[in-house]
């Protein structure tokens, strides 16, 4: 079976572009928004970006293996909603609190890649009903009132900064690395880029496709569980509105790195620098002074651009000469 892993001439021409955008992004901004180039705001842009990060490398995997997984936002939101009342109302310890989440986690992911290997339900629409149901659910636990929560150490190690960065983007930096080790390296890797490629020639070598679909989106929901946590170690409070529209961030970060949504095209370091890239347009936007509302416009024009441009550059890989086989 031929690989279905991208070539790497056009994820590096992709890559490059997208590079080259990010500092034509930085330099606008920098000379046209004020306080935007100032160490206190890349910071933020830094911070910001790796929440989403965090779940877009996962997410990665996702669209590789041709699923999708929109109830991200909501996951992060009741994640967080339920580590702060164990933690206040039942007495949990922080760790304790934390296994419990993170379990949570890995459970809803694994019910979600069930229903769509043994029940063929599309994860689109399960993951839709997820999004409203686990909104609902932390609005409904909480009456809509931040849940406090008051460990000045938990709030200052993983809510703060270790050596002049964000704790929370040093362990989006460790995910990266992993998620990258993974897709480059690992047979693990290899074979999500086969399912997404052509499920039936994967499962025709012996790939076990249910599973592999099952562990990404495992993955997905497990990243969304532990962002949760970062969260309420943010802001001190689990909180039902927390993460709304993150799950447009993290599909327009990942399919703005060059992941194509019709599987087997996608790299992480695509998907990193999608990640930097709409932290910096969101933020510059807002110190232009741009209404919110108008910020989700220019977003989906981001993300309807960037499928039409992969989907052209992938089109052409496919249909150019064949020496490089």
């Amino acid at each position: 079976m031929t690989t279905s892993k991208p070539k790497v001439s056009v994820s590096n021409i992709h890559e490059l572009g997208l590079l080259i955008a990010c500092i034509l992004v930085l330099l606008i901004f920098s000379f046209t928004a004020p306080n935007f180039f100032t160490e206190r705001n890349l910071l933020s842009i830094l911070r910001s970006a790796s929440y989403v990060g965090l779940v877009a490398f996962p997410m990665t995997f996702v669209l590789i293996s041709r699923e999708i997984d929109i109830s991200v936002g909501p996951s992060v939101a009741y994640s967080g909603v339920l580590f702060a009342c164990l933690i206040k109302w039942y007495g949990f310890s922080y760790p304790l609190a934390a296994v419990v989440v993170l379990f949570w986690g890995l459970f809803i992911g694994y019910i979600v890649g069930i229903v769509r290997t043994k029940l063929f339900v599309p994860t689109f629409i399960t993951t839709l009903a997820l999004w409203s149901a686990l909104r609902g659910l932390a609005l409904w636990q909480t009456d809509g009132v931040p849940v406090m929560v008051g460990s000045k150490p938990f709030r200052y190690f993983f809510g703060g900064d270790i050596l002049g960065l964000p704790t929370v983007s040093w362990i989006m930096l460790i995910v990266f690395v992993i998620f990258w080790f993974l897709s480059t390296y690992t047979v693990l890797g290899t074979n999500i880029y086969a399912v997404g490629g052509n499920p039936k020639a994967a499962r025709s070598v012996g790939i076990n496709v249910d599973r592999i679909k099952i562990y990404t989106l495992i993955a997905t929901s497990f990243f969304s569980a532990v962002v949760g946590i970062l969260f309420v170690a943010r802001v001190s409070s689990g909180n039902s509105t927390v993460g709304e529209g993150m799950e447009f961030d993290v599909i327009a970060a990942v399919v703005v790195g060059g992941t194509a949504l019709g599987g087997a095209v996608g790299r992480m370091t695509g998907t990193l620098l999608g990640v930097i890239f709409i932290a910096m347009i969101g933020n510059g936007l807002v110190h232009w002074g741009i209404d919110p509302d108008l910020n989700k416009v220019v977003r989906g024009i981001i993300i309807f651009l960037a499928v039409v441009i992969n989907s052209n550059l992938t089109l052409k890989s496919n249909t150019g000469p064949k020496g490089d086989d």
